[in-house]
């Protein structure tokens, strides 16, 4: 009887391990999961927890946001209106991040505004929109970084010598006429403030702003659908105008896609923005087409 050469019965023996593991691996085990993930109450989480449009197809998932504006970037006025967004050009699942940028970035650079001067512009943008008082601290009314330059003949102390205000390029007008007895004035385009100590001026915005924080700061991922319902009542007046309705019927959808703490205790009660916003295109049919 011819034996096997020791050679080959272990190559058979790794072969038979592979296709074994392949069988197991990519065919069985995968298929056991897609069954599961098909038991009544998971199916729905396992597809992406899908949504709905008034037209019966597919328009986004529960999990994700989305933005609600036009070609051009604009708010579309007759739906609620989503928190920022850094993911990609917004809302970009294949690019889920955060701006990075911490409550140290004040100074803005001709390629990126800080995140004050985000946060500025975005609250002028929604008080605007929402024809509310849309004026933070350390904001400027033009919707920029409210911060100073200021040289000292000591460099970081001494007496003031000059004053820049950093955000606000020529000709613009600064937002402070003067500091400590100097004349402010406007950034000058490639001038060096390297040697300036920037200072945020608070100014006399209301400590409580009318636009809240969630309308004008991104999430993490950049793809949260929710926002707080705080954000969800400011927008109620303009929805209901939009939709020829009243304001207390939209209060009423509010609630219904309002979801608690978790477990009673934990983070902040949220509204979901894509759920809402498709059920006011099928309140309302007519005013949302």
């Amino acid at each position: 009887m011819t034996r096997i050469p020791h050679w080959l019965a272990q190559h058979i023996a790794a072969l038979r391990v592979v296709l074994v593991l392949t069988v197991l691996t990519g065919l069985l085990y995968p298929l056991a999961l897609t069954a599961a993930a098909h038991v009544p109450g998971l199916r729905d989480k396992a597809e992406g927890s899908t949504v709905k449009g008034v037209d019966g197809k597919v328009a986004g998932s529960s999990l994700i946001g989305q933005s609600f504006t036009d070609a051009e970037g604009n708010p579309i006025a007759r739906y609620f209106q989503s928190r920022p967004s850094n993911a990609g050009t917004g809302y970009d699942a294949t690019a889920s991040g955060a701006g990075n940028q911490g409550p140290e970035s004040v100074v803005d650079t001709p390629d990126k505004p800080s995140l004050l001067t985000l946060v500025c512009g975005r609250s002028k943008a929604v008080g605007d929109l929402e024809g509310v008082d849309g004026s933070r601290p350390f904001c400027t009314d033009d919707g920029v970084g409210a911060v100073l330059g200021v040289f000292r003949d000591g460099g970081t102390s001494g007496r003031v010598t000059r004053v820049v205000s950093l955000n606000q390029a020529c000709p613009a007008k600064p937002f402070r006429a003067e500091y400590e007895g100097v004349t402010v004035e406007c950034a000058k385009e490639g001038e060096d403030h390297s040697k300036a100590v920037a200072t945020p001026v608070r100014g006399d915005a209301p400590a409580d702003p009318k636009v809240p924080a969630d309308a004008v700061t991104a999430s993490a991922s950049g793809l949260d659908p929710h926002i707080s319902p705080a954000y969800a009542a400011l927008q109620t007046p303009r929805i209901a105008r939009e939709r020829s309705t009243g304001e207390a019927e939209v209060r009423k959808l509010i609630e219904k896609y309002t979801t608690g703490r978790t477990l009673g205790v934990l983070g902040e009660p949220v509204v979901n923005v894509v759920e809402l916003n498709i059920a006011l295109d099928r309140t309302y049919p007519k005013q949302g087409a």
